[in-house]
């Protein structure tokens, strides 16, 4: 009997922009990504489950190494941390942005080099500064004047650690006004008017075992645009320009932050790397020569960039309910492992895998299975008419702030991450079981 082979499908050209390159459609219906097709890890793992690319995620790491080669790239690990993912960070030559003793621990114990690591936080409790000095931490971000003594008495009057400050430059930027950190009055950093940027920098310089190695902003996350990042060097050279001035002080550091957007669905904006690289540098610099400053060692800290695009969400549909003009489409997990859409309004691209249909597409409203008429996975997309229960769904762009932010509502569990590469599927992070809830469960 002779088998007959269908010859592979080439999609449109943007129907896979926003999912990792090694994405392809080998037969109608069949998706793969890292010669792994994605119908095989749900079998395998069953579902809701994470998929990450690990080839996207070094080549994202690769990518910040080119388009800055001047700079220390440090992965934000609020975005998505995992001992692999930490590996993975480390052997590309990447430093660690962690915010937690938490992420500290995880990082250090499975082998990355503590003084490559940042820990910043604008209300890191005693055991985060007793851990980061204990295990060696690069540099500390300090966020409040409250910071300075407890560090400085933490340090002991033998001790040394550098620090940087962080300020607040005035700049608005961010994909929604819940993750815009640029602007005043909000929790984060130490404003340059009111005085208080300056105040707290004067009082470090007078902690002799706190060395300040420069200054730290962050804008804001999912900015898809250079000129707040340019807006953001222009002031920050300013203040730096003014400490000069002040008190003759040099600070060779200059952090960035992160932020950077990415596409989430087909036609969306992202941040251009190179864009940002050729502006962030040529204000830099500019601004520094007209202030007769060194040019510092520029830090950026993108999270999001690195394991957004690397990550696939899978889910299989549970149940399809028309009701009035509206079609719903209810899978297997929702807001406990993402809760993004409910928060920011995120909007996602779900994809039909592991069977081909040839219905027309139409107009639904993928949820979740938790009890909140919020629990949107992704509303208004277009899916075959005829999805049905026992359909397989893939979400692309779910890499960054799915598994970091997944909660134990209705205590469902929080999905397995399975890692794909070169045709190999492995577990990196195993899903949580019921007996996992209920160990922790000690009282009666």
């Amino acid at each position: 009997m002779t088998t007959v082979h269908e010859p592979a499908v080439t999609a449109p050209a943007d129907a896979l922009s926003v999912w990792p390159a090694s994405a392809a459609e080998p037969r109608r219906g069949e998706l793969t990504v890292g010669g792994v097709p994605l119908a095989e890890v749900a079998d395998r793992f069953g579902t809701p489950v994470y998929v990450i690319d690990e080839d996207e995620v070094r080549e994202r790491c690769r990518t910040y190494r080119h388009a800055f080669p001047e700079a220390e790239v440090l992965y934000a690990a609020k975005a998505f941390l995992c001992r692999a993912m930490a590996h993975w960070v480390a052997e590309e030559g990447l430093g660690l942005d962690v915010c937690s003793a938490g992420e500290l621990e995880l990082a250090v114990t499975t082998g990355f080099p503590p003084e490559r690591i940042v820990l910043h936080g604008n209300a890191k409790s005693p055991r985060d500064l007793d851990t980061a000095l204990r295990l060696g931490v690069g540099r500390i971000v300090i966020d409040s004047p409250s910071e300075i003594a407890r560090l400085a008495a933490a340090v002991g009057p033998d001790g040394h650690q550098k620090v940087m400050v962080r300020v607040v430059p005035g700049v608005s930027a961010g994909g929604h006004e819940k993750i815009r950190t640029g602007t005043e009055d909000q929790k984060f950093g130490l404003s340059i008017p009111d005085g208080y940027a300056q105040h707290a920098i004067a009082r470090i310089l007078d902690q002799p075992q706190l060395e300040l190695t420069g200054l730290h902003c962050h804008l804001g996350s999912q900015i898809a645009g250079v000129k707040p990042y340019v807006a953001a060097v222009r002031r920050m050279v300013g203040l730096m320009a003014r400490l000069y001035e002040q008190h003759g002080l040099v600070l060779p550091e200059l952090d960035l932050g992160g932020g950077h957007g990415i596409a989430y669905r087909p036609g969306e904006p992202a941040l251009d790397l190179t864009a940002l690289a050729r502006g962030v540098r040529a204000e830099l610099a500019g601004a520094c020569a007209a202030a007769g400053l060194t040019v510092p060692r520029l830090i950026i800290e993108p999270g999001r960039a690195i394991a957004g695009p690397a990550g696939i969400a899978l889910y299989h549909v549970l149940a399809v309910k028309r009701t009035g003009a509206h079609t719903y489409v209810a899978v297997d997990g929702g807001m406990s492992d993402n809760p993004r859409p409910a928060l920011y309004g995120v909007r996602y691209a779900p994809r039909l895998v592991g069977r081909h249909s040839t219905a027309d597409p139409a107009r639904v409203t993928v949820v979740g299975r938790h009890c909140e008429a919020g629990d949107i996975v992704a509303a208004d997309v277009e899916l075959p008419a005829d999805i049905r229960p026992g359909d397989l769904l893939a979400v692309p762009a779910a890499g960054a702030y799915h598994l970091s932010m997944a909660s134990g509502y209705n205590l469902v569990g929080r999905p397995p991450v399975v890692a794909v590469d070169d045709g190999l599927a492995r577990l990196l992070i195993r899903r949580e079981s019921l007996e996992d809830i209920r160990s922790r469960d000690v009282g009666l």
